[in-house]
């Protein structure tokens, strides 16, 4: 079963099985979230953002779809949104912020990074702006 601990704002996403939604999280419309994800405390998924199965989201995460806010207020359109996708395993660590990019599998963001470019599979990325100090796949 999924678990979405108390004062969560969840609003017209799908959520997959064997989740867990901290408490203060904020998930907005248009989000697709796979099954065995854990997103900690403070975080914010904003629409667009497709997380699929076994990632783990840190406290405070923040992710971006709107570049030139706030476009919507000035425009009434949502065309200027772009979209993030984190792929399978990913680990997303607390206070990181994600603007619309695509994090790969088994990708790791440290925390409080800034992460405004892809991140390949099996990369560890930190800073800010984010940049890769290592592939898990070298030796």
């Amino acid at each position: 079963y999924t678990k979405i601990w108390q004062f969560a704002n969840i609003f017209g996403c799908t959520i997959g099985e064997s989740c867990t939604i901290g408490s203060y999280v904020e998930i907005t419309d248009d989000v697709i979230i796979g099954n065995n994800v854990t997103i900690s405390s403070h975080s914010f998924i904003c629409s667009l953002v497709t997380i699929e199965e076994n990632v783990f989201v840190g406290h405070g995460v923040m992710t971006v779809n709107d570049l030139h806010p706030p476009s919507y207020k000035r425009t009434g359109s949502k065309k200027g949104w772009k979209p993030t996708l984190i792929k399978k395993g990913a680990i997303i660590g607390s206070n990181a912020t994600l603007l619309p990019v695509i994090i790969g599998k088994n990708a790791e963001i440290g925390a409080g990074s800034v992460v405004t470019k892809d991140v390949p599979d099996n990369c560890i990325v930190a800073g800010n702006p984010a940049k890769i100090i290592k592939n898990k796949e070298d030796k």
